[in-house]
């Protein structure tokens, strides 16, 4: 059995995590055992998934296959995002800069603030009775 060369990676986002593989192929994108189309309905979260592969312009050489799990939508979009430009910089080092550069390689931190007793949301306060 031929062993093929396999580029994996971890992308997050928020609480979504986007386990990622790159093989050698012709461009096909499988989440979650899904088609991409299928499993990301909506245009923009398919354009956010594109972008490392229009930026480096190796999107047809490669097949990716993703696990995720956590998260919304756009979250899991920005974790695969994040996963594939990893894993194209173990691919192929000399992307770095061009993906550090457009912003791809930074983890997004911001998350859901926690809520605190005493409040309605995290930061909404009960509303003020004057009499």
């Amino acid at each position: 059995m031929a062993v093929t060369q396999e580029y994996p990676a971890t992308g997050k986002r928020k609480s979504a995590i986007a386990r990622v593989w790159l093989r050698p192929g012709n461009g096909n994108i499988e989440v979650n055992n899904r088609s991409l189309e299928d499993y990301f309905p909506r245009p923009t979260s398919r354009m956010v998934i594109a972008q490392p592969f229009e930026l480096t312009g190796v999107g047809s050489n490669f097949d990716v296959l993703v696990k995720v799990c956590g998260g919304g939508i756009s979250a899991q979009a920005s974790a695969i995002r994040h996963g594939i430009s990893r894993a194209l910089i173990s691919a192929d080092p000399e992307l770095r800069p061009a993906l550090k550069l457009a912003g791809f390689l930074t983890r997004d931190p911001r998350k859901v603030e926690r809520k605190k007793y005493g409040r309605h949301k995290a930061r909404k306060r009960p509303q003020y009775s004057k009499r």
